[in-house]
């Protein structure tokens, strides 16, 4: 007979976790070689044998205690949902700081198995581990796995299925913290059995939590104690402190990692003396003080030369044809065979493919910039960004960790803010959401290609290049006025784990490719398809049925708006009605230019700027791409800023106030440039 079970995946960041869900689930979860790729929790369901198996990938985190979201997230999740089954990833080459979670995670008083993962690493670097020793000692199953390459996936589901049929097999050896505390723990233990919001837990974990002062656990038990425990427990609480002149957080800690210690001593050995590795070698120089920022800017520089020069633009040319004059024409041909009336064969050739098609030709350029990324992240390279730019941040009261999420949203600016679950203070977390929409996601890229192929021909490398550190700037700004004004506090310490370098998978790297630029194709084949028939209709129409552009409902909405635009210089309705539609989507700003100037009649970007010479020039070309790059975000992006903050306030404030920034350095651009003559 068949049964149904819930594990819970589990463990500190980089341990592998989401890797081992990929291999259980044969999900495609982008793997990163850093920490807070994963910060929100997934399902997926897998068989083994008899046994139908949901399992939960959790955000990784390095304890228990709820300091910041994510961590709150996996608490939250193993304490109130109670899996069967709680599978820790425990990093077989960091054996001992991973340890501390597995700790915690047994003192939960669930089931636990632990995976020792990354096997393979840990003997090339000389550790010997005794598995069953290790095991006694922490009294829990522990199976040795090599994640990346499958191995050990089976015995550890076996194992998982076992214990979710005899949990005894996997309670656990509890820590000793001596005999005043264990006390002290005893004497909470008997205050919370009368505390019936206590008892739906494990007492020794509550009565720990207490003594450590959680707030989250403390708030609980006061809220629905009507009885004197909790107050019994915060009194005992306190002439605990005092006899022990000592903080119960540390104090817990330290015996936790003693506890650790005295069981690795005895289940593992490692080399006497260990030289540097690899990384290590390689991190003296990429992350030097002096060096890191400028190799960091040559490496950028060397991906936008990859992205234009060496490689998107030749296929783009192709696909330009492609859209352009094949497509175009075997669809007109094909439409006047069928004597398709004047307005279909218009809405078709001129709506949709010129509106589809004026976007999907920078699809080249786009993957080559999500595989640049996607090298750089697996690599590792990433995580030392945030390290190089630790020092830098920290400048504008915010740390190295805040950066992460800014790098994320080089690829797309949503999931980027909620990477900022990861930062544990709120005013740091608010203030990185509301700059991250000025970093370049990818759906301004077209834009970017777009003018800069036209109006700067041999010189787009640079001109692309100097966009993203212009948002990178504006962001570091804005992120200074935010510390010294709205968001106060102090800065938090950045504590950050640099994973070793490692060579990417070919599979792992087309996997993340494809997932990306599948999100570019669906939004292409959805929100931009729908927008090029609505903007098809209000640019071919007015209120009293077809009529000229110039005369359309769209050219009216555009004259409402461009005067706004003027002192930016891209005061005309053309630029204004692309401006306003780029909301739903920025890729929607070609799109609508695709149609407005018939880009995809004339592909070419020499005929584009031709066609905007009358209204564009270098200077206003690239005011425009500044604003395109700093203005209001898409939707989706506002839609992420709402559900982070969970405020309409900061919502429109992020709204509003981007579109001020960008106003006000488009026009400073602009200004200066033409009183310089350029």
């Amino acid at each position: 007979m068949s049964k149904n079970i819930t594990i819970a995946l589990a463990g500190n960041p980089n341990s592998g976790k989401t890797t081992l869900f990929n291999a259980l689930t044969g999900a495609r979860h982008h793997v990163g070689n850093w920490a807070g790729v994963t910060v929100e929790k997934k399902e997926g369901r897998f068989k083994h044998k008899d046994t139908e198996i949901i399992g939960v990938d959790l955000p990784g985190t390095y304890s228990l205690s709820p300091y910041s979201l994510e961590e709150k997230i996996a608490r939250n999740y193993i304490v109130e949902e109670s899996p069967d089954v709680v599978v820790n990833i425990v990093d077989a080459s960091n054996i001992e700081r991973n340890l501390y979670l597995s700790v915690q995670l047994i003192e939960l008083g669930k089931p636990v198995v632990i995976a020792l993962n990354m096997m393979d690493v840990a003997k090339s670097r000389g550790y010997k581990i005794d598995v069953n020793k290790l095991s006694k000692l922490l009294g829990v199953p522990i199976v040795p796995i090599v994640a990346s390459k499958k191995q050990g996936i089976s015995e550890l589901l076996d194992e998982v299925v076992k214990v979710s049929s005899n949990k005894s097999l996997a309670k656990g050896n509890p820590v000793d913290y001596g005999k005043k505390l264990e006390n002290k723990i005893t004497e909470n233990i008997e205050s919370l059995k009368s505390n019936p919001k206590a008892s739906k837990y494990d007492l020794r974990w509550v009565a720990l939590r207490v003594i450590e002062e959680d707030e989250e656990i403390m708030e609980l038990l006061n809220k629905n104690h009507t009885s004197s425990a909790s107050d019994e427990i915060a009194i005992a609480s306190e002439a605990l402190e005092i006899s022990l002149e000592d903080d119960f957080e540390c104090l817990i800690a330290d015996r936790r990692y003693n506890h650790i210690t005295s069981i690795i001593s005895k289940s593992v050995k490692k080399p006497a003396v260990q030289g540097l590795t690899a990384s290590d070698k390689a991190d003296k120089i990429l992350t030097n003080r002096w060096l890191g920022l400028p190799i960091f800017a040559l490496i950028m520089m060397g991906v936008f030369y990859f992205t234009f020069d060496l490689v998107g633009n030749v296929f783009l040319d192709k696909i330009d044809v492609f859209f352009g004059e094949t497509l175009s024409g075997w669809a007109t041909d094909a439409l006047t065979s069928m004597n398709a009336a004047a307005w279909l064969q218009s809405l078709i050739v001129d709506g949709i493919i010129g509106g589809v098609g004026g976007v999907l030709v920078f699809l080249p350029n786009i993957i080559c910039l999500f595989l640049a990324i996607s090298l750089l992240e697996d690599s590792g390279y990433m995580a030392r960004v945030a390290f190089i730019m630790d020092r830098l941040m920290r400048k504008i009261g915010l740390s190295g960790k805040a950066f992460i999420p800014m790098i994320l949203g080089f690829g797309c600016n949503a999931p980027a803010i909620m990477g900022t679950r990861t930062l544990e203070d709120e005013n740091d977390r608010l203030a990185a959401i509301l700059i991250n929409p000025f970093m370049s996601c990818s759906a301004r890229l077209p834009v970017y290609t777009l003018f800069a192929a036209a109006f700067f021909p041999g010189k787009e490398k640079f001109v692309v290049f100097s966009l993203y550190l212009l948002g990178v700037v504006v962001a570091i700004i804005v992120g200074l006025i935010f510390k010294k004004t709205l968001f106060k506090s102090d800065g938090m310490p950045f504590v950050m784990e640099l994973p070793p370098y490692r060579i990417p998978t070919l599979k792992g790297t087309l996997i993340t490719v494809w997932e990306r630029a599948k999100g570019f194709l669906i939004k292409a084949g959805t929100l931009i398809f729908g927008a090029s028939m609505v903007l098809w209709f209000i640019l071919g129409f007015n209120f009293t049925g077809p009529a000229d552009l110039t005369e359309s409902i769209g050219a009216s909405i555009g004259r409402v708006f461009a005067p706004l635009f003027a002192p930016l210089g891209f005061g005309n309705w053309q630029a204004a009605l692309s401006l306003i539609t780029g909301i739903l989507a920025k890729e929607v700003v070609v799109s609508n230019m695709s149609i407005i100037y018939g880009l995809g009649e004339e592909a070419a970007a020499g005929a584009f700027a031709q066609t905007l010479a009358g209204t564009f020039n270098q200077l206003t070309a690239y005011a425009f791409m500044a604003f395109v790059l700093l203005y209001t975000p898409c939707v989706g992006v506002i839609g992420a800023i709402k559900r982070e903050t969970n405020s309409w306030k900061w919502t429109i404030f992020s709204v509003v106030y981007q579109f001020a920034v960008a106003w006000i350095v488009a026009m400073l651009i602009y200004q200066i440039g033409s009183l310089i003559g350029l």
